[in-house]
């Protein structure tokens, strides 16, 4: 009798430990990933007296064309009428992901924008086991099929009027004001040249005053965190966490997927070097390679982030 209660007992818990995975699994393959969510932060670190400026974060889209719920949901963020655009990166899904793309970013064209490149703005996702994404950075797979990066380019570039920042700078008129920007190219790939900009930004800034000076990149490496922040930006936007993809409820992001620290893989933080400090937004993004179509305790998102003046 003894032995049989036992083995009951245990036969209980299996089948609860069971219920409970795929209770999850249902949730964050077949709900989470749809539960788009808008983020709202408020900065102070315009200059005193300086008019608001609102800035729409938007981040790893991995934009399939039959995405159509996605693509609905970034439309009507145009709602907002945001002053400003950040696109950090990995727009692309899918071969043909810009058909998706343009039904969800064509009601942005009137808004100011600035986006810089992620890898998967390059090359398109494979099949991977996803497990190994908690074992450290993702490798690159040069069996990966190529996309039509001149097309997004294009269109990013002269149908919606956005700012190029892959191991670039600009500058552009927002509501009013001069934003000087800065960004990289995806450095989860080691495409970033922050050795690059000083000499263009120094350039840049002898033709007039900036009322803010923002950083751009795709992946939050530590390494473009400090450049940018030695480089004189105001603010960091990044992407390319998700957020962790998958967190624990109470701990929160298990990876990273680059070397910035868990606790600031996703939302509105502070990142400090050299004797200053710059608030820095990573975005958890909007999507999931369609090879790993789940999201758990990490719904997709897009920032929307208020700018203020500073007090005084």
């Amino acid at each position: 009798m003894p032995v049989t209660r036992a083995r009951t007992t245990a036969l209980t818990a299996l089948a609860a430990v069971g219920a409970v995975g795929v209770g999850a699994a249902v949730w964050g393959i077949g709900i989470e990933r749809y539960l788009f969510t808008l983020r709202t932060h408020e900065v102070k670190v315009l200059p005193a007296g300086s008019p608001r400026l609102t800035v729409l974060h938007l981040s790893d889209a991995h934009m399939a064309p039959w995405q159509r719920r996605k693509q609905r949901w970034i439309a009507a963020l145009a709602e907002l009428k945001p002053d400003l655009v950040v696109n950090t990166g990995d727009n692309m899904g899918h071969v043909d992901g810009l058909t998706g793309l343009r039904s969800a970013f064509d009601p942005l064209r009137s808004v100011p924008g600035v986006f810089v490149h992620g890898s998967n703005d390059h090359a398109a996702p494979s099949p991977r086991n996803p497990l190994r994404y908690f074992t450290g950075p993702s490798k690159s797979h040069t069996t990966a099929e190529p996309l039509d990066t001149g097309a997004l380019d294009s269109y990013f570039r002269d149908e919606l009027g956005w700012l190029d920042l892959n191991n670039g700078v600009g500058s552009l008129v927002v509501s009013g004001q001069r934003v000087d920007a800065l960004g990289v190219s995806d450095a989860h790939r080691h495409w970033d040249r922050l050795e690059a900009l000083p000499g263009p930004l120094e350039r840049l800034r002898a033709t007039g005053d900036a009322a803010l000076t923002i950083g751009v990149s795709h992946a939050p490496y530590r390494r473009v965190l400090d450049g940018f922040v030695d480089l004189g930006a105001d603010a960091i936007f990044a992407g390319h966490t998700h957020g962790g993809q998958v967190r624990l409820p109470g701990y929160g992001a298990l990876v990273a997927n680059c070397d910035i620290p868990l606790d600031q893989a996703r939302g509105l933080s502070e990142w400090s070097h050299g004797g200053r400090t710059v608030p820095l937004n990573v975005s958890a993004g909007l999507g999931h390679s369609i090879y790993a179509p789940v999201r758990f305790a990490c719904r997709p998102e897009a920032s929307f982030i208020t700018l203020l003046p500073v007090d005084g």
